[in-house]
C-alpha cells in the first residue's frame, strides 16, 4: 500500500513539474516575443531610417526630391525610384520591392487592386492634377468636327475620366449607371460620331499629328512641352474626385514613419516648389 501511495506521489509530481515547465516556457516566448519585436503586428512595420518611394517622371519625382531633402535634415533617408508607366509601380509596392509609391489617385489604385487582388490604401492625398483635352488642330473644342479621332488613356480609370470630360463639355452622353467606369462601349449619345481611341497614357502627347484631339493627364502634358493652363482646350471640374494619393500597403497604412512623411510632404517648402515649378497646373491639396 504505501508503495503504491510513492509512485502516485511521484506521479503527481512528475505532472506537476510538467506543467509548471510549460506555463514558464510560454510565458518566457512571449515575454522574448515582445522584447524582440517578433509580434505579427508589427514585424512588417517598414524602417524609421529609409523608404524606397516609386514615383513617376516628372512632376512626382520633382516633387519627392524636394521631399526628401526635408525628410534627410530630421534623419530619414530617401531612395527615389522612378518609373514610366503606371501599373509597375503598384506592382513593385504590392510584391515589396518598394514601401510607398506617389503618382496615382484612388479610384485608378482601387481599379488595381480589384483587377490584380492587392491590397493596396491611400495613405494622404498630395496633389490634384487636371486631366486635359489638347489638340494641335483645333483652338476650342466646340470646334470639333464630325468624325474626328479622339484620343484617350487605355487604363481603365483614366479612360473614363476622359470620356466623362467630353460628357462636360456636351459633346458625348454616357450611360449614367456605368459612368464612373465608363468605356466608349457606354457612351449612348454620339452626334459628331467621335471615334475614340484608346492609347497608352505616355503615348498620348506624341500622337497629337495622328488624332484630332487627346486627353493628356498632367505629368505626360508637362513632359512633352505643354502647359495645362495655357495649351488645353478644356479640363476636368475643380471639384475632381482624382487628386493624387501616397499609396502604401494596407499593413503599413498607421506606421509611424507615414506620418512623419506626411509631415515632410505638407511642408511650405513642398507647397511653395508645386506652385511655382508647375505655375498651378499641380495643386497642393493640403493649402
Amino acid at each position: 500500500m504505501k508503495k503504491r501511495l510513492l509512485l502516485l506521489a511521484s506521479l503527481l509530481l512528475v505532472l506537476l513539474l510538467v506543467a509548471c515547465g510549460s506555463g514558464d516556457e510560454e510565458t518566457d516566448n512571449e515575454a522574448a516575443a515582445e522584447t524582440n519585436g517578433t509580434t505579427e503586428e508589427n514585424s512588417n512595420a517598414l524602417s524609421e531610417d529609409k523608404l524606397v518611394v516609386g514615383v513617376t517622371a516628372g512632376p512626382h519625382e520633382q516633387v519627392f526630391e524636394v521631399v526628401k531633402e526635408i525628410a534627410a535634415e530630421d534623419g530619414l533617408e530617401i531612395e527615389i525610384v522612378s518609373f514610366t508607366d503606371y501599373i509597375i509601380p503598384n506592382t513593385a509596392l504590392a510584391e515589396g520591392e518598394l514601401d510607398v509609391n506617389s503618382y496615382q489617385h484612388k479610384p485608378f489604385m482601387e481599379q488595381f487592386n480589384e483587377d490584380h487582388g492587392t491590397n493596396l490604401v491611400a495613405a494622404f492625398p498630395t496633389t490634384l492634377s487636371a486631366i486635359g483635352v489638347y489638340s494641335n488642330t483645333l483652338n476650342d473644342i466646340n470646334d470639333t468636327p464630325e468624325n474626328a479621332k479622339v484620343g484617350i488613356p487605355n487604363d481603365p480609370t483614366n479612360g473614363a475620366r476622359a470620356l466623362i470630360i467630353f460628357e462636360e463639355a456636351g459633346l458625348i452622353e454616357l450611360d449614367e449607371e456605368t459612368r464612373e467606369n465608363a468605356t466608349p462601349l457606354d457612351i449612348v449619345t454620339n452626334d459628331l460620331n467621335l471615334e475614340f481611341i484608346e492609347l497608352d497614357a505616355a503615348q498620348l502627347p506624341k500622337m497629337l499629328d495622328e488624332v484630332d484631339l487627346a486627353v493628356i493627364n498632367g505629368n505626360y502634358a508637362l513632359e512633352n512641352g505643354l502647359d495645362p493652363l495655357k495649351d488645353s482646350l478644356f479640363t476636368e471640374s475643380s471639384d475632381s474626385p482624382y487628386v493624387n494619393q501616397l499609396v502604401v500597403r494596407e499593413e503599413n497604412l498607421n506606421d509611424p514613419v507615414i506620418e512623419k512623411l506626411k509631415s515632410y510632404y505638407y511642408s511650405d517648402e513642398v507647397a511653395e516648389f508645386v506652385l511655382e515649378e508647375f505655375e498651378g497646373a499641380y495643386q497642393p491639396v493640403w493649402k
